[in-house]
This record gives C-alpha cells, structure tokens and sequence, in this order.
C-alpha cells in the first residue's frame, strides 16, 4: 500500500461538513492513506443529541476524547467519555454518541478502512443543521450505500 500524500494540517484545517450538527473536519482521508482509514475531529455542540444508533457494516469506529464530554453508547454498554477516553465501536454494533453537557465537545474519529468520510460528505448537503429533521428517505438511501444501518432501540 502506498500513501498518496504527506499530510501537513494546522490546527483547524481540513475539509469540514455539517451533519445534523456536528461538525466533522476530515484531517486524513481515504485517498491520502491509501483507503487504510480516514481521521475526522468532531465537534460537537452541548446539548447535542448526535447521530441515530447505527451499525457500520464495513468501518471499525473509534473515538478518542480531547475536550468536553461525550456520551457513547456501543451494544448494551454506555460509557460516559471525558478529555483523554478511548472508545472503540467494532462494524457490526450498534452505537451512537451525543453530549449532554451545556458545553461543546471535540473527539478525534478514526474508521477503519476508510472511505466513510464519502458518506457525511453526502449527509451534509441535505442533514446539515441538528434543528431539523432530515429527509429519512435521502438518509436512508445514503446509509444503505455506504453499509450503514440506522439501529431502532426497543
């Protein structure tokens, strides 16, 4: 496997999107790390509600917590996350994250092998803004490509 590109980013740089709040700035995409994996960091808003649960069929995800408070939750376990947590969400289990807190949150993001970053790139342009709901058919058709499924809690 070969790297595309040395990958030089300041603070703050990157491509962001918007998706239903939270901002996603990819720091390393697919196509620089030889589809291999692909690193974000998220921040989210307080009080955010974050994503629905949801199953990767092709991506591990793992968070890493660099600020705030983030609440996981991954199979049955939930874990409240805090600046320095690692939580690691393997394809195939549901999980979601949101931050109940009343101050924003920011966590670095890893998927293994890469190529999700394609599907928030998607997300955003129609699931922007966290204040209204998205078209759950636009959704819906975006995560059956990529190999998401949105998880119903019982």
């Amino acid at each position: 496997m070969t790297i595309a590109e040395v990958i030089l980013l300041a603070p703050g740089e990157g491509k962001a999107v918007s998706v239903l709040g939270d901002k996603y700035t990819f720091k390393a995409a697919s196509h620089v790390t030889g589809g291999a994996y692909a690193l974000w960091e998220l921040d989210t808003p307080a009080a955010a509600g974050g994503p629905p649960p949801h199953i990767h069929e092709r991506e591990d995800e793992a968070f890493y917590v660099l600020e705030g408070e983030i609440t996981f939750q991954v199979g049955e376990r939930t874990v409240h996350g805090t600046a320095g947590t690692f939580v690691f969400a393997p394809r195939g289990i549901a999980h979601n994250f949101s931050n109940p807190s009343s101050k924003p949150a920011k966590a670095l993001v890893i998927v293994s092998p890469g190529g999700f970053e394609k599907a928030l790139e998607e997300l955003a342009q129609f699931a922007a803004c966290g204040d209204q709901p998205p078209d759950m058919a636009k959704l819906l058709a975006v995560a059956d490509k990529f190999g998401l499924k949105i998880a119903v809690r019982k």
